[in-house]
């Protein structure tokens, strides 16, 4: 189940059932009485009652059950894109579904009354204004881009926006201390880390060391061979990106094993590392494999 695969149009039929479902248990029928002889007579129906069989069944729950078929397929992603019932798909059925109980209510509402102290309730109508929104949604959700776009789409993390410490800052290394680098001192050579002539006990030039022994400046170093330079590391750095299409995700130690996920349109991932052409990519929940197709990815 992918949650990140539901679009706005998906979010418009979830709200035209859930308006549904509630316009159901509203008057289908109001009756405009007056008089002792309307005392045992109900007033308002709704939808569940015995005495508006088939409104319930060939309306309301009609169109609960489009909305269900549109969001299971919307769930189950890319992966059932060719899973057909009796040569539908889940979400064209439901897209029949909504159509059909749209056109029974219009049915209802244009017939039914009988006499002018009866009128349609609150139920009969917000139901039918329901169904036109479901029914809307779900045929132009597949082509109207603003209903295509993801309903919910991830940002990636903003860039550290400050700045290193600089030498004179307070709490920060000075220029000859703890290791920090004296002015015009050679890169190469290993820093003091603290061990300054005159400072943290060491003996000052000129000063005669311990029983008489000569002082700094009479022992001349012995000289040290250069260490080579470590090899620079490869020249990558993890990046957002998104896919322009549905991709399945390898693992990691064996890419040409069974997919272990899937990257699908409108959603960041995180790039690692780089394997060639490939990327190792992390899902949200933490899950690394290779992706192997990169063609058209946009970096974020």
């Amino acid at each position: 189940m992918n949650l990140r695969a539901l679009t706005r149009g998906d979010a418009a039929v979830a709200g035209a059932a859930v308006l549904l479902f509630i316009a159901s248990f509203l008057p289908y029928w109001t009756l405009s009485c007056s008089g002792a002889y309307c005392a045992n007579i109900d007033t308002s129906q709704n939808a569940w009652s015995t005495a508006l069989f088939p409104i319930l069944p060939s309306i309301y729950l009609l169109g609960i059950a489009a909305a269900a078929l549109i969001l299971v397929q919307r769930f189950q992603g890319p992966a059932a894109a060719n899973r057909q019932v009796l040569g539908l798909r889940l979400d064209q059925w439901g897209t029949a579904f909504a159509v059909t109980a749209l056109w029974t209510s219009i049915w209802a509402l244009g017939g039914g009354s009988t006499g002018p102290s009866v009128s349609h309730g609150f139920g009969a109508w917000l139901g039918f204004i329901s169904l036109i929104v479901l029914a809307g949604a779900a045929a132009a959700g597949p082509l109207v881009p603003a209903l295509k776009a993801p309903l919910v789409t991830d940002r990636p993390a903003v860039p550290y926006q400050g700045g290193y410490p600089t030498p004179g800052q307070p709490g920060q290394p000075q220029p000859g201390q703890y290791g920090y680098p004296v002015q015009g001192q050679d890169p190469n050579q290993a820093p003091a880390y603290g061990a300054q002539p005159g400072g943290y006990g060491y003996p000052a030039p000129g000063a005669p060391g311990p029983a008489g022994q000569p002082g700094p400046q009479d022992i001349t170093p012995a000289p040290v061979a250069a260490q080579p330079a470590p090899a620079p590391a490869a020249d990558f750095a993890p990046f957002w990106f998104a896919v322009p299409a549905p991709r399945t995700l390898a693992p990691k130690d064996n890419p040409v094993g069974a997919p272990i996920g899937e990257l699908v349109p409108g959603t960041w991932y995180l790039a690692v590392e780089q394997r060639g052409t490939a990327l190792v990519a992390q899902l949200q929940d933490g899950t690394q494999g290779v992706l192997a197709d990169t063609s058209g990815i946009q970096r974020g």
